[in-house]
């Protein structure tokens, strides 16, 4: 009988997976009889205890007996944060020997751009537009990792961030969706690979559902207020592009989206993630945040927040002790029901089984990982180097001549710590090598003065020595920017201009007439309309991890040239942000001929609207530097843009090329951009959005023409009646190095 009942689950699942879409969901068929057979033998207790993520410090000297007691029982489902290796042995060794039916544990931790080996912050990687650097800073990320137990990292961060002033945009993909598709796709590839079973990968967590980087004010955890189309047209996709690649879980967020926590979203859990994106793994919430439900007043108590948190489908419930504590008593009240809490215990241990955790539980202890390899440093450095944006490099003076004596000055030029980036929490600041490092290791024609004891230093006693060897060289090496703790989870900023006394240094060192070079190491964009002018070169290399200074040295000297490109607006000031390149058009869009700015207003002028267009008086309409923007130490021209056809219809492809020249004197990388912008729409549409992007590379006077394909596929948007569709219409094209260029063309869609 149990053989037939067993067959039965067997065959309901091939027909179930026939209509789920979702490949992952398929290869679990093997599973789902097991599973249903586990939760037959499981008590009430044991199903509450695999939803329960629990956790010690990551410096404990010891194992709590309780906490032990707890594995013992099958009251725990997962830990994060257990860095010792004895300590996730035996935590493993009770549960999977001593629990009633030994259920392996997932251990998991932070891993976001790197373990060990620090690659650069999530927003520099995202700065390489650069699918294959990506998933390969997470395989080495998951390789080194795996070493320590580690099998589920809270990463891939896919919040599209509009607003520098937020923290946490250090972490995420930036300001374009289909920028986010992409590399979020490849940030679950390279975590899980092919066989997330191999003890080498480990499970990947699409972070955090939804719309968090939305925030008011860039305030992190701060209340979240937009529509349903913008959510789906601009915050939905990244996350529908890694649960497509397989993201075996997802972390709920903080925020309140539209007046109801994301934690207990019933509409965003279960109609919209597990209905209409098909997702079959577990969501886990972030830290804290079902009891959090209380302080956002949408929770009377932590009982009531685990009763929201499970009737709105989530699976497992972060530190926080709601579902602990009260959803047996639930369960009797009926308010949350039994098979509720069998959906929460499948998912989760589907995901166990993906992991090979039943077959193979134990750490593997003959991984060693190869902490700082080889050829993880050189990974690690080549994505330094593609991460690294150029934004102003006046009359050519980079990359310096061997020759060049250079003065070494700023708080960031040798600091290894600040240098790794916010959650960096397993990197080794002996590791890092530094910019002064490198300059010791290959050069001898410099000479090094801190000038501030670091990034938010107002004491100018360090100022008489940098202004010194400043006058002794031939050119000022200025490495500024901001210490790693001031980007990151709560670490949100009003003003975002160098802090400390960096600029008046930068003041203070322009008057030698030395050209200056400014080396920006920071989490977001940093402001610098106020010195700007004072600076012959700046160079964004974010905080690049642990081989920053070589790749810094290289690229500086001309050894490397840098490809990086920005995967956010850069603004002129604080005062301007939000700010985004696919923006709306108002009804009054501004333009550079009706614009009149603040100092050009006449004194004692007329009462008048000054141009009748949405803009600032004092800082424009237009961000510092673009969307996609990089220089080169080369240039390139843009030429015979065509189209095969001025009239696509729906079933059909258009097809773009474009001819790139290499019109410099040195070979470099372009990567060449396409934007579209719907004229007229059901809903007012963007003035333009990234499409299609590719990277080329071009030798001296060398040609070659680029081809892109785009559909109605591509053209899609949701609605006003929240359908997803194309629209018949007139479209723009264009091609070009960033948003605010490019050569310009036009189609139609017609039915």
């Amino acid at each position: 009988m149990k053989k037939i009942v067993l067959l039965l689950l067997l065959i309901v699942t091939l027909i179930s997976c026939k209509e789920n879409q979702n490949s992952s969901f398929v290869k679990d068929t093997k599973h789902e009889a097991k599973i249903e057979a586990l939760l037959a033998k499981m008590t009430l207790e044991e199903k509450i205890g695999q939803t329960n993520l629990r956790g010690v410090s990551s410096r404990a000297t010891s194992l709590p007996t309780d906490l032990k007691e707890s594995v013992r029982k099958g009251n725990v489902g997962a830990f994060l944060n257990i860095m010792n290796l004895d300590y996730v042995d035996e935590l493993q060794r009770i549960a999977v020997e001593e629990s009633p039916n030994g259920i392996p544990l997932i251990f998991g931790r932070d891993v976001i751009h790197g373990f060990k080996t620090m690659f650069p912050i999530p927003l520099g990687l995202a700065a390489t537009w650069d699918a294959q650097i990506v998933e390969k800073s997470s395989e080495i990320a998951a390789y080194e990792a795996s070493a320590y137990g580690i099998r589920w990292t809270f990463a891939p961060m896919l919040d599209i961030a509009r607003d520098s002033r937020w923290g946490r945009i250090a972490e995420s993909p930036g300001e374009d969706p289909y920028l986010a598709k992409v590399l979020g796709a490849a940030y679950v590839k390279g975590f899980q690979g092919d066989d997330l079973s191999s003890s080498y990968r480990m499970a990947a967590s699409a972070k955090h559902y939804i719309a968090y980087g939305a925030a008011i004010g860039g305030r992190d955890y701060n209340t979240v207020d937009i529509s349903e189309q913008l959510l789906r047209n601009v915050y939905m996709p990244p996350f529908k592009a890694a649960i497509d690649a397989g993201s075996a879980t997802v972390m709920s967020s903080f925020n309140e989206i539209n007046g109801i926590p994301a934690t207990g979203n019933e509409f965003l859990l279960k109609e919209v993630l597990r209905g209409e994106l098909q997702f079959d793994g577990f969501v886990v919430s972030d830290w804290d945040s079902v009891i959090e439900m209380v302080a956002h007043g949408y929770a009377s108590d932590e009982k009531h927040a685990g009763e929201l948190a499970a009737k709105a489908g989530l699976d497992m419930e972060m530190t926080s002790t709601a579902y602990e504590n009260h959803l047996k008593q639930l369960i009797k009240e009926n308010k949350v029901s039994i098979e509720e809490l069998n959906d929460f215990v499948r998912n989760i241990l589907r995901v166990k089984f993906r992991l090979g955790l039943f077959k193979n539980p134990h750490r593997n202890k003959e991984h060693s990982g190869n902490f700082y390899a080889e050829n993880h440093l050189k990974e690690a450095k080549k994505a330094a180097i593609k991460s690294t944006v150029l934004l102003k490099n006046k009359e050519s003076i980079l990359p310096l001549s061997e020759k060049t004596k250079v003065a070494i000055i700023g708080p960031l030029a040798n600091a290894p710590h600040e240098q790794l980036g916010t959650w960096a929490f397993d990197g080794e600041k002996e590791h890092t090598n530094t910019p002064l490092d490198a300059y010791h290791k290959v050069h001898s024609n410099f000479s090094f003065a801190k000038g501030l004891g670091h990034s938010r230093d107002h004491s100018k006693k360090g100022f008489k020595e940098a202004i010194s060897i400043a006058k002794k060289s031939d050119v000022i090496l200025f490495f500024g920017g901001e210490e790693a703790i001031l980007s990151g989870e709560a670490h949100s900023r009003a003003n975002i201009d160098l802090p400390g006394a960096q600029e008046e240094l930068i003041n203070e060192l322009a008057k030698t007439g030395k050209p200056i070079v400014l080396v920006i190491m920071a989490g977001r964009p940093i402001t610098i309309t106020n010195i700007i002018d004072k600076i012959d070169a700046v160079v964004m290399a974010w905080h690049p991890g642990t081989m920053g200074g070589e790749a810094l040295y290289e690229i500086i000297n001309g050894i490397s040239s840098p490809e990086g490109r920005l995967p956010v607006s850069w603004p002129k000031t604080a005062g301007q942000l939000p700010y985004f390149y696919n923006h709306k058009n108002t009804g009054r869009p501004a333009d550079s001929i009706n614009f009149v700015p603040i100092d050009k207003i006449p004194i004692g002028a007329w009462q008048s609207s000054l141009g009748n267009d949405s803009h600032y008086l004092d800082a424009g309409f237009t961000p510092h530097f673009p969307f996609g923007y990089g220089l080169s130490y080369t240039t390139f021209k843009y030429s015979d843009i065509s189209i095969s056809k001025e009239t696509i219809h729906f079933d059909e492809d258009l097809e773009v090329k474009i001819a790139i020249t290499n019109t410099g004197k040195k070979a470099g990388k372009e990567i060449v951009q396409l934007y579209i912008q719907d004229v007229v729409g059901s809903i007012t549409r963007p003035v333009k959005e990234l499409k299609r992007y590719q990277q080329v590379f071009l030798e001296t006077g060398e040609t070659k023409e680029i081809v892109f394909k785009i559909s109605s596929k591509d053209l899609e948007f949701v609605n006003h009646k929240l359908i997803k569709s194309a629209e018949e219409g007139s479209f723009n094209l264009w091609v070009g190095p960033n948003a605010a260029q490019g050569l310009k063309t036009a189609f139609s869609l017609k039915k």
